[in-house]
């Protein structure tokens, strides 16, 4: 089957941190998973933004809870996208949500081959920046066997590194994985986490956030080149100011390159990450 900008959909979870996907993209769609303050629940990105979610958090005297949208949730946004002929449906690393599970009871119920999911075994502007690139060879014409070439070689070669203010959100949502072994370290001591074959995995500790900055400016120059071809996302946790670091950082050091998506981690993600996170992604999309 040829696969087109016409013919084809993309549905995110609302782990990608693209809220407005559909504003840029008609053809796209995002399925909001929950995060849950005591008895009150809300739509992820729909009705509680990033922004409302950490103002909460600073006052709420219990930390949130998440959940993962129902396979209802994602045969209603199916049915809204009947117009396409074929579906691409990516979602959060399936190790640390079942997110990616309610998308395939949901796909195989419609019973025919129309809808493909795809565990990206990544998360926030990871998940954005293969469903950009996957747009662009939409746009272009291709196939079901360029787009498993696509996700395949994402999956081993793209980039991403974060740091946290604290493991207590990780830990507490039990996300953490082998970063485990970084739980209960010394004030001012900053992880430096990845996430790889869906699991949060530890690479080094460093001492204040100056040196964690320079992790990633370290990745940036030492696994990229200067081209055209790089594709950067950056994602923030109600930290701006480190955003605009990371951004500055790339302008510099790679002015070929280009910033795909900037975006702020939305209330399910801050849930488990926590405020202060930022968090860097790469691509060569050749």
């Amino acid at each position: 089957m040829n696969l087109t900008a016409a013919n084809t959909a993309i549905v995110l979870d609302s782990t990608a941190d693209f809220p407005d996907a559909a504003e840029h993209h008609p053809s796209w769609r995002v399925v909001p998973l929950y995060v849950n303050f005591g008895t009150e629940s809300f739509r992820d990105g729909v009705d509680l933004t990033g922004e409302e979610f950490y103002e909460r958090l600073r006052s709420s005297p219990e930390l949130p809870t998440t959940s993962q949208p129902t396979p209802a949730d994602f045969l209603a946004c199916y049915s809204e996208l009947s117009g396409y002929e074929r579906i691409l449906s990516l979602h959060l690393a399936a190790n640390l949500s079942g997110t990616y599970q309610s998308a395939g009871i949901a796909a195989a119920e419609l019973g025919v081959d129309r809808v493909r999911t795809i565990a990206t075994e990544t998360a926030s502007a990871g998940i954005s920046l293969l469903a950009l690139a996957i747009q662009r060879r939409l746009d272009a014409g291709t196939t079901d066997e360029e787009i498993d070439e696509l996700v395949e070689r994402y999956k081993a070669e793209h980039g991403l590194l974060f740091t946290v203010d604290t493991l207590e959100f990780l830990a507490r949502g039990g996300r953490i994985g082998r970063a485990k072994a970084f739980a209960g370290e010394l004030l001012h001591v900053k992880p430096i986490l990845s996430i790889r074959n869906g699991e949060v995995i530890p690479i080094k500790r460093v001492r204040g956030a100056r040196k964690a900055f320079q992790e990633f400016i370290d990745a940036l120059t030492s696994e990229t080149t200067d081209v055209p071809e790089l594709r950067i996302g950056i994602a923030h946790a109600a930290a701006p100011e480190r955003a605009v670091e990371l951004e500055k950082m790339v302008r510099d050091l790679r002015p070929q390159a280009q910033i795909d998506i900037e975006t702020m981690l939305g209330a399910v993600l801050g849930a488990h990450a926590g405020p202060g996170t930022v968090g860097f992604f790469w691509f060569t999309d050749s």
